[in-house]
C-alpha cells in the first residue's frame, strides 16, 4: 500500500512551562505552503541476508509541513524505515527520492548535502563525549559555518526549553539518560531541518518531560514548517498530538487517520483521488 501525507491542522497548545517556540524566527516563505513531496519511497523492500523482509513493498510520500507518528511492535522495522529516510541504509529494491533527488544516482558529496537538511534523534543519543552539552547542540550550526556569537542566544533558549540549561557546560558522561535524550533532541532541531526523524525520542524521560518533548516537535512543525516523522512506543503522548499515525506490521505500512480509528489512506493505491 502506498500513502501520501498531507499537512494536518496543528493540535491545541498544551499547558507547558515554556509555551512559545524558543526561536524568534518567521516561517520561511519556501515552507509556507505545501509543494512537491520532500521524501518518497516507491515499492521499497529491505531484507537482511536471507531472512524475511523487514519492509516489503512500502510506498510513502511525505509532504512539506506534514507530521506523522510511526508505530509498530519492536522489530517491526520502524528504525529501518528511518534509516532509509536519513540515507544510512540502502533499500534491497525500490526507489527513494529526497528533496526531488533520486538518491541512487547521487554522488557522495550530494548525499552529504541532503543529509544537512535532515535532523535525526537517535535512540543511542550519539553525543560526542569531548564536547560540552552546549557544544554538542551547537555542532550542526558550527558545521554550517556559523559563529557562536550568532547562535549562542538561540542555543541557550533551546537548552532552557528542554530544561537542561544548567547542564550547558557539562560533558555527556556526566549526564543522566534523560538529560542525554533532551540534548540529542535539541541538537536535532537546532538547525531547523526541513525533515526531522525521531527514533523513540521519549524513551528515557518521565511522562511529564515526554509530553514537553512531544510538544517541541509540534512547535517545530508549526512554526518552522519542518516535516516530522516520530517513531515511538509512547502511545498516550503520541495520541495526544492528534496527528496521523503510520503503523508498521509484517513489513507493511498502514495508515491511521486518527489515533483511535484505523482507516484506509485517502490517497492509498486503488483509492479515488
Amino acid at each position: 500500500m502506498s500513502y501520501e501525507s498531507r499537512p494536518q491542522a496543528a493540535p491545541a497548545p498544551s499547558p507547558l512551562r515554556h509555551e512559545a517556540w524558543p526561536f524568534n524566527s518567521a516561517l520561511p516563505a519556501s515552507q509556507a505552503r505545501s509543494g512537491p513531496p520532500i521524501a518518497e519511497l516507491r515499492d521499497v523492500r529491505l531484507q537482511y541476508d536471507q531472512g524475511l523482509p523487514v519492509l516489503d513493498g512500502v510506498s510513502l510520500s511525505l509532504y512539506p509541513r506534514s507530521f506523522h507518528v510511526l508505530t509498530g511492535a519492536s522489530g517491526a522495522g520502524k528504525s529501518s524505515l528511518l534509516r532509509l529516510l536519513y540515507l544510512a541504509q540502502r533499500p534491497s529494491a525500490g526507489r527513494i527520492t529526497l528533496f526531488g533527488e533520486d538518491v541512487a544516482r547521487l554522488s557522495r558529496n550530494k548525499l552529504a548535502d541532503l543529509r544537512r537538511k535532515i535532523g535525526v534523534v537517535f535512540q543511542d543519543f550519539r553525543l560526542l563525549d569531548h564536547l560540552t552539552t552546549f557544544e554538542n547542540i551547537a555542532l550542526p550550526l558550527r558545521v554550517q559555518g556559523q559563529k557562536e556569537r550568532d547562535y549562542r542566544k538561540d542555543v541557550m533558549e533551546l537548552l532552557e526549553w528542554v530544561s537542561i540549561a544548567h547542564r550547558a557546560e557539562a560533558y555527556p558522561p556526566t549526564l543522566s539518560g534523560g538529560e542525554k535524550q533532551r540534548a540529542a533532541i535539541a541538537r536535532a532541531v537546532v538547525g531547523k531541518p526541513a525533515l526531522l526523524l525521531a527514533d523513540e525520542p521519549t524513551g528515557n524521560v518521565d511522562p511529564e518531560m515526554g509530553a514537553r518533548l512531544m510538544r517541541l516537535f509540534v512547535e517545530l512543525n508549526r512554526h518552522v514548517g519542518t516535516t516530522v516523522v516520530l517513531a515511538t512506543h509512547d502511545l498516550p503522548n503520541a495520541n495526544a498530538l492528534g496527528q496521523p499515525v503510520l503503523h508498521l506490521s509484517q513489513g507493511q505500512l498502514a495508515y491511521m487517520a486518527a489515533p483511535t480509528a484505523p482507516s484506509r489512506s485517502p490517497r492509498a493505491e486503488g483509492a479515488p483521488a
